[in-house]
């Protein structure tokens, strides 16, 4: 039976000052164990989605769940959540803090109230895990964005997360660097991490997806595997968002007995990317 872990019930939020709100009654559920990947338009309430999700924003109305709990908006109940639930910014400047790379991944332990040696511990683990020992004493300020994205990726990780949430990992990073960044996404997903992503790379989300929700004027409108999804194609034209190119190059004119041999290779061919 599957379980889940993140759950909105009927959420609503407007920003301040805005005539229309950003989620309108949204209701979804997070699968727990998956690689789940977040798509829909710009505007559609992807990324409100995500600052509710760790407690940055509080509903206006309706209830955010983690683990069948309602979130509580006091200071240490969010500083709980926000150690079970992880969220990367699509700008990795908006999460770095610190002078280098060390004091960057160091800080939220610190924040923790730590003993220095688990600090210690956990820090250089987390250098390891992500390639990142040898740039441990540089300025961030000096790291190329691929480095910056996983630095800010290693800042969450160090907390141990159960969810990791990712605006556009992708965004602005090269074939080379995406791929080295979606070889690590892999290996987190491996070690026990649930993963939540947006993004508008539609032909990422059918190679690396278990599960795709779709959004539009703040509601979830859609959600299913890739296959299910990727198959509503009138639908997804009428929210401008069409089918992958890889999808409609293998699907177009298949049986279903052809399908489900297509959909075993693609399953088989996750490990390149």
């Amino acid at each position: 039976m599957q379980e889940y872990s993140l759950e909105f019930d009927q959420v609503y939020y407007t920003y301040p000052g805005s005539p229309q709100s950003a989620l309108n009654g949204l209701t979804m559920k997070i699968p727990s164990g998956k690689k789940c990947a977040l798509i829909g338009q710009n505007g559609c309430g992807k990324t409100t989605l995500f600052l509710l999700a760790n407690g940055l924003y509080k509903p206006d109305s309706g209830i955010v769940t983690w683990c069948g709990q309602p979130l509580i908006y006091n200071r240490q109940e969010l500083s709980k959540i926000r150690q079970k639930i992880g969220l990367v910014f699509q700008d990795p400047e908006q999460q770095l803090v610190a002078s280098t790379v060390e004091e960057d991944i160091s800080y939220g332990l610190c924040n923790l109230g730590l003993l220095t040696a688990e600090i210690k511990s956990r820090v250089e683990q987390a250098l390891i895990e992500f390639s990142l020992t040898h740039l441990a004493e540089t300025p961030v300020h000096h790291l190329s964005l691929g480095q910056k994205k996983r630095v800010s990726i290693a800042d969450v990780m160090v907390l141990k997360p159960q969810l990791l949430v990712l605006d556009e990992p992708t965004a602005y990073l090269d074939i080379k660097h995406s791929r080295n960044l979606m070889k690590t996404l892999q290996k987190i997903h491996g070690n026990g991490t649930t993963l939540l992503m947006a993004t508008h790379d539609l032909d990422l989300v059918y190679r690396w997806a278990d599960w795709v929700f779709v959004m539009e004027q703040g509601k979830l409108i859609l959600e299913g595997t890739p296959n299910d999804v990727f198959s509503q194609r009138t639908l997804l034209e009428e929210l401008d968002l069409g089918v992958p190119l890889i999808y409609e190059m293998l699907f177009l004119g298949l049986s279903a007995e052809e399908e489900i041999i297509i959909e075993g290779v693609r399953r088989r061919i996750l490990n390149i990317y």
